[in-house]
């Protein structure tokens, strides 16, 4: 299935059983409010996903459960993050094989590769594959950034066609498409600059806090597209408190007791992260509850949509 590269695409969380097993039940329950709110693509096993935490087995079972799922309607893209070229390469090629329609695709994990070295594993990955690619640019995590000279260098592979944006600097998304123009679709990657980035003309959003909240994350995105930023900012400022819990480091636990409050997710996580406890638990509850005490009432913006076609 062709992947447009714009919209929201949540990367979601894996669910998980108290024995440890993929909750695979409520894993379909999660995809399915996200697929009905109107997202534009699955992303899974990114760090959201515990990604380190999974076996092989379980992304392929991630993948197949989830194409079943959406049944064509929507892309599904798996997150590549692997030591060595040679497993990037072969992750890529299991995910084709079992109907991952894009990858998103991060630098080699724990060696701080040089730009040459980046960028020859990203385009060695690139020729192994049909796939369509995004590169996930997240420097401030990762320590590696794929700067707009290497993006040309990139940009000679047809497949590597989006960047997941995770600098933290806004004015990054206007110098890429400054550089690039639409040979580069730019999604931002920080929940925090969501509505900032769209309206600097980002492609899309590679949203954490969606897993909890579909249809808000989305109505923000199609409001703002559709020039009514003044709708889109009220239910952005909104959603803010809630956005902050995706930009710490244990940002998994709490969209995961976030899903629990809409009734789309599951608590668990795999060692070894462990759930919140004490004041820090408090704090994140009392976030989410606020937030779902005011949520806003949100306009038809599906028709949005169909409106522009």
């Amino acid at each position: 299935m062709q992947v447009k590269w714009e919209g929201i695409m949540p990367a979601v969380t894996t669910k998980f059983k108290e024995d440890d097993s993929l909750d695979l039940e409520m894993f379909e329950v999660n995809i399915k409010a996200q697929q009905e709110a109107g997202v534009s693509a699955i992303i899974l096993g990114g760090t959201l996903g515990e990604a380190s935490t999974l076996t092989d087995d379980e992304k392929v079972t991630l993948i197949q459960e989830t194409v079943r799922i959406v049944k064509g309607q929507i892309p599904v893209i798996i997150n590549v993050a692997e030591q060595t070229t040679k497993a990037a390469v072969h992750a890529v090629a299991v995910a084709e094989q079992n109907g991952a329609s894009g990858i998103m695709l991060l630098p080699p994990m724990r060696y701080r590769a040089n730009d040459r070295e980046t960028v020859t594993f990203f385009k060695i990955v690139a020729n192994s594959t049909s796939l369509p690619i995004m590169i996930y640019n997240n420097p401030v995590d990762y320590n590696i950034e794929v700067t707009p000279a290497m993006f040309e260098e990139l940009l000679e592979c047809d497949n590597i066609q989006a960047v997941k944006e995770s600098t933290r600097n806004i004015s990054n998304v206007s110098k890429l498409k400054n550089k690039f123009g639409d040979r580069l679709k730019v999604l931002t990657g920080v929940d925090t600059l969501g509505l900032e980035s769209i309206l600097m003309g980002a492609d899309g959003w590679v949203a954490g806090l969606v897993c909890a909240f579909p249809r808000e994350t989305v109505a923000i995105y199609e409001l703002a597209k559709a020039g009514r930023h003044k709708e889109a900012l009220a239910i952005y400022r909104w959603f803010l408190p809630l956005l902050e819990l995706d930009i710490t480091p244990q940002l998994v636990q709490n969209i995961k007791l976030a899903e629990v409050a809409t009734g789309i997710g599951t608590e668990m996580v795999r060692a070894p992260r462990l759930a919140l406890i004490g004041q820090e638990r408090k704090r994140v509850l009392e976030v989410i509850e606020e937030g779902l005490k005011n949520r806003p009432e949100l306009p038809d913006y599906k028709a949005l949509r169909s409106a522009a076609v």
